[in-house]
């Protein structure tokens, strides 16, 4: 008989080999095996999306509207996610070339990243940051440049420090802002800042507006908006948050008729369209879901301002947030780590939040505690992590 090979012992590709787990969902494989906890960790709306778009997506599915739609998506909802950007964005697109509908602003980012780097091209971003930032970059085989965000400059994006990350293998910047999980926004000045390196540098500027809706103070246009920034801007948005749609996987694209169409050509390959009741559901989001979301956006802002106050009676510093629905306070105070903290709380009082290193290393010392929670949660939650803080000082 002939001798068969053994496998190879390892069979998964380098970059893949490499990359780290997901610091939340390595956490939350602990919260699954707790019972009663009072979770500030997962971030999503605890609202129930509004009846309204539910019921355009069941009478969708009443009407049989059950098929593929254009790779792009329904051209319908394309030209309404036009004009929601225009007005609310001060960006104006064409919905026919201009526009992209994918399974979540998570596709969308994916085909941003595997659209524009070649291998090596360098991509900057900044930390802490959503967890899969780096490893997007990483997956489309280019080089994750970070730029490390501090407390003391209100977490928000130093400009010289960007300069000084800029080389001959820059190829993009990528932008999140309001930022998970600090809730830190730009300024103008930041904006126009980073809009004349961009153009100074050739560089091509993503920017995730996902938490935008969710801003407290003064809500700016898009840095897309900006003079000469449209033809270098992938424009990445989507349902889930504002609008409470986390199920429907909803997101979109908008940029360069190029880009689009080269984001549009992998999408294609890979997915084929988003589905067409949650694109359905879409359009009546942006039709007539203003109301609701901004209801939504003003309980946000009550919450914030609890649990701000909360963490800082606590002793623990805690930035008020200007977007998303997170804060980070500080527990360097406390002698933990990060990681120490978050388990400890979780296993002496039953409190979820997530540990600041899993958003990048400058996270550390702090953890991400999410206010999309009622607020009688938020105030349990507070009143057991005082009486931890309390605990561990004593000591």
């Amino acid at each position: 008989m002939k001798d068969l090979k053994s496998p190879r012992k390892i069979r998964t590709a380098d970059h893949i080999n490499n990359l780290p787990k997901s610091g939340i969902r390595e956490f939350f494989e602990l919260v699954i095996g707790c019972d009663d906890v009072i979770s500030l960790g997962v971030g999503e709306p605890d609202f129930v999306t509004p009846w309204t778009i539910r019921e355009s997506a069941i009478y969708s599915l009443e009407r049989g509207h059950t098929s593929y739609t254009s790779n792009k998506g329904l051209l319908s909802l394309r030209k309404e996610v036009c004009k929601y950007v225009s007005e609310d964005y001060g960006v104006q697109y064409d919905a026919e070339n201009e526009c992209l509908i994918t399974v979540g602003v998570s596709e969308a980012l994916d085909l941003a990243m595997r659209a524009v780097i070649d291998p090596g091209d360098e991509v900057i971003y900044c930390e802490p940051c959503f967890v899969s930032y780096a490893a997007e970059i990483a997956m489309a085989h280019g080089v994750p440049v970070a730029i490390e965000n501090h407390e003391g400059n209100e977490f928000s994006l130093d400009i010289e420090v960007l300069k000084s990350k800029i080389t001959p293998k820059t190829k993009a910047l990528l932008l999140n802002f309001p930022c998970n999980p600090t809730g830190a926004t730009l300024s103008m000045q930041q904006m126009e800042d980073i809009a004349e390196i961009a153009i100074e540098n050739d560089i091509i500027v993503i920017t995730d507006e996902i938490y935008t809706e969710l801003t407290y103070e003064e809500r700016l246009n898009s840095i897309a908006s900006l003079p000469g920034m449209k033809e270098r801007t992938i424009f990445l948005h989507g349902f889930s948050k504002a609008f409470a749609m986390t199920g429907f996987r909803i997101g979109y694209a908008c940029g360069p008729e190029d880009l689009i169409d080269a984001m549009n050509k992998i999408h294609q390959y890979m997915i084929m369209c988003a589905s067409i009741n949650a694109q359905e559901a879409a359009i009546e989001a942006l039709k007539n879901g203003r109301q609701a979301m901004e209801k939504m956006r003003d309980e946000y802002r009550e919450r914030r301002n609890l649990i701000v106050k909360g963490f800082n009676d606590i002793g623990l510093t805690c930035l008020k947030p200007k977007g998303s629905f997170y804060v980070f306070p500080n527990i360097t105070s406390t002698g933990l780590t990060s990681a120490e903290f978050a388990r400890r709380l979780l296993e002496e009082e039953k409190v979820a939040v997530v540990p600041g290193d899993a958003f990048g290393a400058c996270g550390e010392g702090y953890v991400r505690a999410c206010y999309a929670a009622s607020a009688s949660h938020i105030m349990e939650a507070l009143q057991k992590t005082g009486d931890f803080v309390r605990r561990l000082k004593q000591k």
